[in-house]
């Protein structure tokens, strides 16, 4: 990697000693490197970088009577007399006295050489510690540093660093203090308006402040030096990004220009307008596609703001080009379900229409694929189906992903792949909002439409938080309103990570439902044949069932618009999100919904604010916000697969706003120093060398 690194364009010389063996650091053995290879940490660059997490307090005292056991103290003892171990197991105690008081050093496991080398009789001892009272006698065990009366005693404050395999605290100071010492001048390459208004150290003070805390506001995110620190970070990842999607934009593409009379058509036949942030999105769409490079387009809407419509009318652009369009979803149930959303649309617009999916086998499939590559077929939704080699396209031009998150950027790609000439425009939607700082950090690279209006008429959700001890009630309110005609939601618990005992969860409650509501319910589950899955989601959707028992299967996309009741047993083991999604299946209709959110008491504090977050608003942009803010970065989006970048510094639940002002930051610097020329830019490059941003590299020494 080294090697292949210094071939782009070469690592700058200033760096070498950072990017050495761990091992060039005096103090740090093989053993040694191998714990701290356990934390990540291989380089001195890595060491750096890596940050005290809290600190010590060390008061100095002159007096052992000024202690406060127990508390950790330095203080200048005399070295009086040694007690042995009297037996095996029993410690070495060695007796000192600042001349009027007295205290007991406690040792296990002491070697006779080692500690009457470390106090002669007599001696005057620099030592610090943790007081104790033993007995009423004061006493230390194992004091933390040991030195001659002159040497230079511990920090008040010591920083206290992470540890890993058998590192200690000792160990770990001498080789950051090892590795700073290779720190090279490097000239500034942040914003000098931006360090200026912000008030930060030049990055080498920065470094120095944040190795050094003075008390525990060093430690804080909002530390000036930590500040500047993590700005740093996250300015080359958007430096990255920036560099990609100039990259992109070079791409050559198709130029599609739609003539707009299929568009004409449906929104002539809808019920009412598209809002304001509809019509916005498609615009901006329509404006990608027609520019000759290739489109990389993100649309995030909240729940229920009508990304469907906007996806369709960006698909019918591609028709009105003469093109093809297709639009991808990341199970069958989904696919199955957009196209009986667009069924309608498609009917209005007078295109064809088509679904994929693994299901779909013999002369049905075949028929598909031939028609398809013969132009037949205008649009065709599907699952990752129709990304297989068998599949093949007349003349794609834009091709959409649903929920990118359930998909690998390999799948992405590989949908790229399917234009006859050229890669097809891109559009990936999601109806997870996204705070904005990750939407930054996740999706940097791409630009963005936001749906963040209501279509006309979708009704307010009440929701209604209640302890699961009133089931009782809850199934004669359900029942009162099925008599009326509702239909209803039941999600059950979320158990734990294991689809076993959620199932059980769920046939449980079905069973008990179906004694009480007989034929009128019915039961979807992630394990359960598609088809018989899919015939329980057509009662439902028909009214030939009232209740439908399910696990989160329903989280995304399921539109049954005459269901206005949902049920969320266990609501506190959900993620914020989580249940915004499923509360967002109801209020589709022109009828007033409703959530009930059962809880199982006693209710943790996180609990209990989950939920009142939940009652007090419908904003999916501001239920994010508070997600993050609770649960961390790669829980909102799922670690796994969020493609979130890995930061050593930089907080993006605390530090979210500065990665706006480094996106922002980085965009404005390739605008005006395109090709990194200036003293800046050279100080940028610098830094991406530094942060391992191999990829901006590349695109620097290729563009």
């Amino acid at each position: 990697m080294a090697g292949d690194r210094q071939g782009v364009g070469g690592r700058p010389p200033a760096l070498f000693p950072l990017f050495a063996g761990l091992e060039t650091l005096s103090g740090v053995g093989p053993k040694a490197a191998e714990a701290f290879a356990q934390m990540g940490v291989t380089r001195p660059r890595d060491l750096v970088l890596t940050l005290p997490h809290s600190g010590i307090r060390r008061r100095p005292i002159t007096r052992l009577a000024e202690a406060h056991p127990p508390e950790i103290v330095t203080v200048t003892l005399n070295v009086e007399r040694h007690h042995p171990p009297s037996s095996k197991g029993r410690p070495w105690r060695v007796h000192c006295s600042d001349g009027v008081g007295d205290i007991q050093l406690v040792f296990f496991h002491a070697r006779k050489e080692w500690i009457e080398g470390q106090f002669p009789v007599g001696a005057r001892r620099l030592i610090s510690g943790k007081i104790e009272l033993f007995d009423g006698m004061a006493q230390m065990v194992h004091p933390d540093h040991v030195g001659p009366e002159k040497s230079a005693p511990p920090p008040e404050f010591e920083p206290v660093y992470p540890l890993s395999g058998r590192l200690t605290q000792g160990v770990v100071q001498k080789a950051v203090a090892a590795a700073m010492s290779r720190l090279p001048e490097v000239a500034e390459w942040a914003d000098p308006s931006v360090v200026s208004r912000e008030g930060w150290p030049r990055w080498v003070d920065a470094l120095t402040q944040a190795h050094a805390p003075q008390g525990p506001q060093n430690l804080s995110p909002t530390d000036p030096a930590r500040a500047r620190l993590a700005y740093d970070e996250l300015f080359a990842h958007q430096m990255t990004l920036a560099l990609l999607r100039r990259d992109r934009r070079r791409q050559t593409g198709l130029s599609t220009h739609g003539d707009g009379r299929l568009r004409g058509k449906v929104l002539a036949g809808l019920p009412w307008p598209p809002t304001g942030a509809q019509t916005r999105s498609v615009h901006e769409i329509a404006e990608d596609m027609a520019e000759p490079r290739r489109m990389n387009r993100l649309l995030q809407g909240d729940v229920g703001a009508g990304k469907t419509l906007v996806a369709f009318l960006s698909l019918l652009v591609a028709v009105e080009a003469g093109g093809q369009g297709v639009m991808m979803a990341p199970t069958e149930i989904l696919a199955r379900q957009h196209f009986r959303a667009l069924e309608p649309l498609a009917r209005l617009a007078g295109v064809r229409l088509e679904v994929l999916t693994g299901r779909d086998k013999g002369d049905a499939r075949a028929n598909i694929l031939t028609d398809l590559a013969e132009g037949r077929i205008d649009i065709l939704v599907g699952t990752h189906a129709v990304i297989q080699k068998t599949v093949e396209f007349n003349d794609l031009r834009l091709a959409i992903i649903d929920e990118q998150h359930r998909f690998g950027v390999n799948q992405r790609m590989e949908l790229g792949t399917k234009g006859t000439h050229l890669p097809p425009d891109m559009l990936v939607m999601t109806a997870t909002p996204i705070p904005r700082s990750l939407a930054l950090a996740q999706f940097g690279d791409m630009d963005l439409s936001v749906l963040d209006e209501k279509p006309v008429g979708r009704q307010p959700i009440r929701t209604t938080v209640i302890p699961d001890s009133r089931m009782g009630d809850i199934i004669e309110h359900l029942a009162r309103a099925i008599d009326e005609g509702a239909r209803a939601y039941w999600v059950c618990p979320l158990v734990e990570e294991s689809e076993a005992v959620d199932l059980t969860a769920a046939e449980a409650r079905f069973k008990e439902l179906r004694a009480r509501f007989g034929d009128q319910v019915r039961l979807v589950h992630g394990q359960m044949p598609a088809d018989e899955r899919d015939a329980a989601m057509a009662d439902f959707a028909s009214g030939r069932a009232a209740i439908l028992v399910a696990t989160t299967v329903i989280e995304v996309g399921v539109d049954v618009p005459e269901a206005t009741i949902m049920v969320i047993e266990r609501a506190e083991n959900f993620g914020l999100a989580q249940l915004h999604q499923l509360r967002g299946r109801v209020g589709r209709g022109s009828k007033a919904s409703s959530c009930l959110l059962m809880y199982h008491e006693p209710l943790t504090e996180t609990g209990r604010r989950r939920l009142g977050i939940l009652r007090e608003t419908e904003d999916g942009f501001r239920i994010a916000e508070e997600d993050l803010a609770m649960r961390g970065a790669g829980d909102v989006i799922g670690t796994a697969q969020s493609g979130l970048p890995r930061f050593r510094i930089a907080d993006l639940e605390r530090q979210g706003a500065l990665m706006a002002i480094a996106r922002k930051d980085a965009q404005a610097f390739l605008e005006r120093d395109p090709k990194m020329e200036s003293d800046r830019g050279r100080a940028v490059r610098l830094l991406l060398w530094l942060m391992e941003q191999d990829r901006a590299i590349r695109l620097i020494t290729a563009g």
